[in-house]
């Protein structure tokens, strides 16, 4: 019994140790695991104890609603209407561009938002739900209206052009209003070390719901009939509205002095010319609209770029778009981390452009060396620069809203930067169609001479233009990056380029 009890003595201290030992191996198994994902996710360190990472994503919602949306109006809708439904390509792009007509206003939306008296207390939700019913009902007409117009339906073909171009009007308001209000809401949700990461997560998300949108609506009408077509735009509104409310459901607290009036509030003019009487401002939405247009003007283009001057199959012009996504993806990842670790974001968003301009001499030359593969690492670059640019100049259009004149008026400062981009971004993909078109007519006429007479003539000059925005975009920047002050670790980059 003696030796029993003393066996069971000289146990016990071992199996304290043991546990104990187990305990400090499951704690820093467990930090190990913390800094693999803040260290491998670029997008892990985006939540804070405010905003935790589920609640953050379920936020994020909002923009898949609104890539799911951009995919129907500027991809699958466009090649329904001119294949299927026999339109005519100018009547669809002048439906496709009305949603343009809406994005300079987003600035006023996003004051308005900043400002909003709700009897409910809330000022981002009101807007966000407006702009989702008017994307819902714009999905719920706009089927029924190409029916109409292209005569597979009953009435006359001018109520169906009318009602197409008041669904597209309808869903380019929801869209452009949804958006504005809801980074609005991120960002006063998101306290403000954490905002650079939270904004390149929402654009990861609205990446994603276009991707995603793209593959299933594509896979949905590989059997096209007209009430198919019906189906699947009417599934799309419904879902938008399952996808916002969950986006909103308790995101904004109310406000007990929500509802009551502010007698010294001042009006969208007066608050605007303060906005832009910032030195800053001007020049940093100057060149947000030049690196809008540049990266947007080749998006209708590159593949059939690829079809026509390099012979690529449909199969492989269509991996060019997914490798502009992982090239996007890859250029927000890089943001985040970045400004996470300090980054200055103009200096970011320089960083993109220069990467555009190699981007697009990729392009260029892949057409007289045949080199297909020199195509696809300008995709890829032309998607990360991109990415770069627009998390760089968003978060920097983020900082202005936090000087003190501009206090709490987020919503103001990026519904400008959303205006320009739009605006500018829509016209670009207008202007670059239209300079293809006659440069290409007037090389195959021989009357740039016999060494120009390609059809890549034209697609060169839409892709030189766009170096020569990223350029201009480069002077204009230039001056707003913050100099180095360690002269031991000073690199030449955009501060350096003569402004």
């Amino acid at each position: 019994m003696s030796n029993i009890a003393a066996l069971k003595v000289s146990l016990a201290p071992r199996t304290d140790v043991t546990r104990a030992a187990d305990k400090l191996a499951a704690l820093k198994s467990g930090s190990f695991w913390n800094r693999l994902g803040t260290r491998f996710l670029p997008f892990a360190d985006a939540a804070s104890p405010d905003l935790p990472l589920a609640r953050l994503l379920r936020l994020s919602l909002f923009q898949v609603s609104v890539g799911m949306a951009a995919v129907l109006l500027t991809g699958t809708l466009n090649r329904v209407m001119i294949v299927e439904l026999g339109m005519a390509s100018s009547a669809v792009a002048a439906m496709v561009s009305l949603p343009l007509l809406f994005a300079p206003l987003r600035a006023f939306i996003g004051f308005k938002s900043d400002h909003h008296q709700s009897l409910l207390g809330w000022k981002r939700v009101p807007y966000i739900w407006f702009g989702t019913l008017l994307q819902f009902g714009g999905f719920a007409l706009l089927p029924f209206a190409l029916l109409v117009m292209t005569g597979l339906g009953h009435g006359p073909a001018i109520i169906g052009q009318i009602g197409a171009g008041l669904a597209f009007l309808m869903v380019g308001a929801g869209m452009h209003t949804t958006q504005t209000a809801g980074l609005a809401l991120a960002t006063d949700l998101a306290p403000p070390e954490t905002r650079p990461r939270v904004v390149a997560l929402l654009y990861v998300m609205l990446l994603l719901g276009m991707m995603v949108s793209a593959i299933v609506i594509g896979r949905l009408l590989d059997h096209f009939t007209p009430t198919h077509l019906v189906q699947i735009v009417q599934g799309a509104g419904l879902l938008t509205v399952v996808l916002n409310i969950t986006a909103l459901w308790k995101q904004e607290a109310r406000r007990r002095g929500g509802t009551a009036p502010e007698p010294d509030r001042p009006s969208f003019g007066e608050v605007w010319a303060i906005f832009v009487k910032r030195p800053r401002t001007l020049r940093l939405l100057a060149a947000t609209g030049l690196g809008a247009a540049a990266f947007s003007m080749q998006d209708v283009l590159l593949e059939p770029f690829g079809g026509q001057i390099l012979g690529l199959s449909v199969g492989a012009t269509t991996s060019l778009t997914a490798l502009w996504a992982v090239g996007m993806l890859s250029g927000f990842a890089l943001a985040a981390r970045s400004l996470a670790a300090g980054g200055e974001p103009h200096r970011l968003a320089g960083f993109g452009g220069v990467a555009g301009v190699a981007a697009f001499l990729c392009v260029i030359f892949s057409a007289p060396l045949h080199a297909t593969a020199l195509l696809a690492i300008g995709a890829t670059i032309i998607g990360f620069g991109g990415g770069l640019f627009s998390v760089g100049t968003l978060t920097a259009a983020m900082a202005i809203s936090d000087s003190e004149e501009l206090d709490g008026r987020t919503g103001l400062a990026l519904g400008a930067w959303g205006a320009v981009q739009a605006t500018c971004g829509g016209a670009a993909i207008a202007i670059g169609a239209v300079v293809r078109d006659l440069v290409s007519a007037a090389a195959v006429a021989r009357d740039m001479g016999a060494t120009l007479a390609n059809p890549a003539t034209g697609y060169g000059a839409v892709y030189a233009l766009e170096i020569v925005l990223l350029l201009a975009t480069l002077v204009v920047l230039g001056p707003l990056v913050r100099p180095v002050t360690d002269t031991s670790q000073k690199r030449f980059g955009l501060a350096e380029f003569p402004a």
